[in-house]
C-alpha cells in the first residue's frame, strides 16, 4: 500500500490497538516537528491512548492542553535518551521500563533519533509491534526506517508513523493556545497599544546564533516603523537578550523568564511577526500561527525549515566550514564521509546573513502587497 500524501510505502495497521508509546524526550523544536505525526497517529487509531515518553517539561506543557497526546510518562535520564535537568533526582530506567511494560502497549514507536540507545529501550516495553528509526549502529525494530541525516524532520516522523499504517493528515505543525496561556501573556505583557513583533536572539547551539548587534539593528528598524518590540529568551540566554536591548538604542521589552512555555506561545500568537534563530521558539511561533523570519545554517534549513512560504521566510547562511579552523562541519550522512560536525569551536555559522535580507523578509510579511497570500 502506498501513502497518497507522502507517496511512499504505507505499512499495515495493527488491529485492536488500545495504547501507543511514543519516545521523544528531547527539546521544544523536536516536539513541534513531531506534531503532524502525532495527529496522523491519532487519526489512524482514534480509540487508542497515545502516551508520550518524554521529559519533565513535556508533562508540564501537555497538562490540560488539547492535542494528540493523552498522557506523558517522564523517562528517567539515561545515555542517549536525555540529560538530567537541574536538581532532578536520579531515576532507574530499568524500574521505569518494568512499570511501563505492565501497562500493556500495543505499539511502541521510536522517533527519538538513530536508535542505538533508544531502540533497545522501546523493545523492552513488550509491545506487540515496535517501529521507528534505525541508524547503521542501531538494532532493528519490527518495522523500521533508515535514519538518514538530511531529511525534513516533519517528513521523517510522518514516515515512521506510516510504518504502522498512519497516513499523513497534515504536514503543518499546529499547537493549541489555551485560555490559561492567553491570560498569562496578558497579565505579563498587557494589551498591545501597537502591533507587536518578537525577536529571539538565543539558541542553545551558539553556532546557530545570528550576532546580537544584528538583532539590535532589526529591533531598531521595527521600532522606528511603529511596532512594539519584544526580545525573548530563556534565563540561560539573558546575556544575549541584554546585549540586544543595550545595542538597540530604542525602547524594547526584554522578556527573560517572565512567561511559561504556554505563555510564550500565547505571546507569539499575538505577534504580527517573530524573527528568530533556528531554535525551539521559532518553531513554536510557527505552530501557533505567527508569521516568522528564521535565520538558518543551510544544513539545518534542510532539516528544520518549513516548506511553506505564505507566512514564513527562512534565510540561509551558506557557511559549511568552521570560521576558526576551516574544518568541514557538515554532518555526514554515512560514517565514512569526511566532515562530521565535530569541530570543537562554537563560533557562529550564520553571522554573514545580511540585516537587509532579514528586514526585507520582515517587510514582505508585515506589509504584504495586495492580493498576496501573506495579506
Amino acid at each position: 500500500m502506498t501513502s497518497p500524501v507522502l507517496g511512499g510505502p504505507l505499512g499495515e495497521r495493527v488491529p485492536d490497538v488500545t495504547r501507543i508509546a511514543v519516545l521523544r524526550a528531547n527539546a521544544l523544536g523536536d516536539l513541534i516537528f513531531l506534531l503532524p505525526a502525532l495527529e496522523s497517529l491519532r487519526a489512524a487509531y482514534p480509540a487508542a491512548e497515545i502516551v508520550l515518553f518524554g521529559a519533565p517539561w513535556h508533562a508540564a506543557f501537555w497538562r490540560d492542553r488539547p492535542g494528540p497526546v493523552d498522557r506523558v510518562l517522564v523517562v528517567p535520564p539515561a545515555p542517549g535518551i536525555r540529560e538530567p535537568g537541574p536538581d532532578e533526582p536520579p531515576g532507574s530506567l530499568d524500574e521505569f521500563l518494568a512499570d511501563a511494560a505492565r501497562e500493556g502497549y500495543d505499539l511502541a514507536l521510536q522517533v527519538h533519533g538513530g536508535g542505538a540507545n533508544s531502540n533497545p529501550v522501546m523493545s523492552r516495553l513488550g509491545a506487540r509491534v515496535t517501529a521507528g528509526l534505525r541508524a547503521e549502529d542501531a538494532p532493528p525494530l519490527d518495522r523500521w526506517l533508515r535514519y538518514v541525516y538530511y531529511q525534513p524532520e516533519v517528513t521523517r516522523y510522518l514516515e515512521v508513523v506510516g510504518l504502522v499504517g498512519a497516513d499523513a493528515v497534515t504536514v503543518v505543525p499546529t499547537l493549541t493556545v489555551t485560555d490559561a496561556d492567553r491570560a498569562q501573556a496578558r497579565a505579563v505583557l498587557g494589551d498591545p497599544e501597537r502591533a507587536r513583533v518578537a525577536l529571539h536572539p538565543g539558541a542553545t547551539d551558539t553556532r546557530r546564533r545570528w550576532p546580537a548587534r544584528r538583532f539590535a539593528e532589526v529591533a531598531r528598524a521595527l521600532h522606528d516603523d511603529g511596532y512594539e518590540v519584544l526580545v525573548t529568551g530563556t534565563p540561560a540566554e539573558r546575556a544575549v537578550v541584554d546585549e540586544v536591548v543595550a545595542a538597540a538604542g530604542v525602547p524594547v521589552r526584554p522578556q527573560v523568564g517572565t512567561l511559561s512555555l504556554g505563555g510564550l506561545a500565547a505571546a507569539y500568537a499575538g505577534c504580527a511577526l517573530v524573527v528568530s534563530n533556528d531554535t525551539g521558539p521559532l518553531h513554536l511561533a510557527g505552530a501557533v500561527g505567527a508569521p516568522t523570519v528564521g535565520v538558518y545554517w543551510v544544513g539545518n534549513m534542510i532539516n528544520g525549515a518549513t516548506p511553506l512560504r505564505a507566512r514564513h521566510r527562512p534565510i540561509a547562511a551558506w557557511t559549511t566550514r568552521c570560521p576558526v579552523c576551516g574544518v568541514d562541519c557538515t554532518p555526514g550522512i554515512y560514517p565514512h564521509r569526511p566532515g562530521d560536525g565535530n569541530c570543537p569551536h562554537r563560533d557562529s555559522f550564520v553571522a554573514d546573513v545580511p540585516v537587509a535580507e532579514v528586514l526585507e523578509a520582515a517587510a514582505d510579511l508585515l506589509r504584504p502587497e495586495p492580493g498576496s497570500a501573506a495579506g
